[in-house]
């Protein structure tokens, strides 16, 4: 490792992250979501579970702030579920969904654990769906009126917002394959969805920023480089168009650039869902640009993944934290974003516990020491990198997956929802101990 600081400084941000439907439980005393519809579709989710309790953070919120306290995080991102706070998606606040979220930032404030929420981690209101979901346009003002709500309760103490998570994965993998709720296989509702959802986030950034003074509004996006695998021109055409669909296609836009035109021409898409206007809404100014990232992929002229023989994840995913320095160095190269965030990285493993529950997750730690290695090496590069975020606090509903998939550096037991920490926990402690040295 070279041309790398020993530290990262002492305002670098050090987090976990997680997501309300993933981690939350406690599905009685909120609206129906999209999720849990899509769950209850035989066959949907690999082994048959649902969100019902998920990993029962409502009920042990404290215990898990005591964990992140033991962690020695200085910032926790999460997610607010839009239908604990307004059950129908629009109209009626519950006021007793948002007291939930007023404690936890409390609590967190309290402990020296600045709060990052996400307003929006896939779990749309299921009512909302039932009128078009984000391939209509009138969830754009549902979306800024309960960001509204929640920004008036908690404006006050939170200073760090998000509006989305993941644009692309709401919009590919919910509307045009299907395979992620609300469970649509439509190009046209993709595209749409994908406008509106850049929309809502355009539209909402006035509105927190009203009740939330002085604060820093972000959003945040998947990165996946894409590389063709060999010299064909068909697979540099697929590469291309892919690279396109996953990466440019929201980030040009919130940057200035509008949609990428070669991207618009190959999806025939013939932007009617864009009015007067539009544009300029989705490139207000942002704080920060929130970076989550896993992998990267090489494709063949048909657009399938091609296996280069690296590691992979439980998931299948390449390991390639090289991946993670050319993302950020692209985005600041191309877009000059005031400040980077990776908000979300870290990696499924074939996790097995001992009989006290004990994981050591060694290959977890390999996949965080790597990558935080090249956002080491990305702030060396004078590139405006101010935090890192593991994926995931916890083992939790990895969504399609269901629980077969582990991501958390502390283990949740599937029965008594007890937590250990893993191998991984004590690894993340000490580097965030040490301000930066990645050394086991």
């Amino acid at each position: 490792m070279t041309d790398h600081p020993t530290t990262l400084g002492d305002d670098f941000v050090w987090g976990v992250a997680t997501s309300s439907f993933q981690i939350e439980g406690a599905s009685s005393e909120r609206g129906e979501t999209i999720w849990d519809r899509f769950c209850s579709i035989p066959g949907k989710i690999a082994d048959g579970t649902d969100g019902r309790i998920a990993a029962d953070h409502v009920r042990r919120a404290r215990d898990d702030i005591a964990l992140m306290r033991e962690l020695g995080i200085n910032a926790y991102r999460f997610s607010i579920a839009w239908a604990r706070v307004m059950p129908n998606g629009r109209g009626q606040v519950d006021e007793s969904g948002l007291d939930f979220y007023d404690q936890l930032v409390d609590d967190l404030l309290d402990a020296g654990i600045e709060p990052y929420p996400t307003l929006y981690h896939w779990d749309l209101p299921q009512p909302l769906e039932e009128v078009g979901g984000w391939a209509s346009r009138r969830i754009v003002d549902c979306f800024v009126d309960y960001a509204g709500a929640v920004a008036a309760r908690l404006g006050d103490r939170v200073q760090f917002w998000t509006t989305l998570n993941e644009p692309f994965a709401i919009a590919n993998h919910g509307y045009r394959t299907g395979e992620h709720a609300p469970g649509r296989t439509s190009v046209t509702d993709a595209l749409a969805a994908a406008h509106h959802l850049l929309l809502a986030h355009g539209s909402a950034v006035p509105v927190i920023r009203a009740h939330s003074p002085g604060c820093e509004v972000g959003v945040v996006l998947r990165f996946t480089p894409v590389e063709q695998v060999d010299d064909d021109p068909a697979a540099e055409a697929m590469a291309n168009l892919i690279d396109g669909q996953e990466n440019r296609w929201f980030v040009e836009p919130l940057a200035g650039f509008g949609y990428p035109s070669d991207t618009v021409r190959s999806e025939g898409w013939d932007q009617v869902e864009v009015r007067d206007g539009d544009l300029e809404i989705i490139a207000r100014p942002i704080d920060f640009l929130g970076v989550n990232y896993s992998t990267r992929q090489y494709v063949d002229a048909d657009g399938n993944r091609v296996s280069t023989g690296r590691p992979i994840t439980d998931t299948g995913w390449e390991i390639a934290p090289d991946g993670l320095y050319e993302v950020l160095h692209w985005l600041d190269d191309a877009f000059s974003f005031r400040k980077l965030l990776v908000t979300a990285n870290g990696a499924a493993m074939p996790d097995e516990p001992d009989a006290d529950g004990w994981v050591d997750d060694q290959d977890r730690v390999d996949y965080l020491r790597s990558h935080i290695e090249q956002v080491q090496r990305a702030v060396a590069n004078q590139i405006p990198v101010a935090g890192y975020f593991a994926w995931s606090l916890l083992d939790n509903f990895e969504w399609a997956h269901g629980y077969a998939k582990r991501f958390g550096l502390v283990r949740v037991d599937p029965t008594s929802h007890d937590r250990t920490p893993k191998a991984s926990f004590h690894f993340y402690r000490r580097v965030i101990d040490a301000n930066g040295p990645c050394t086991s």
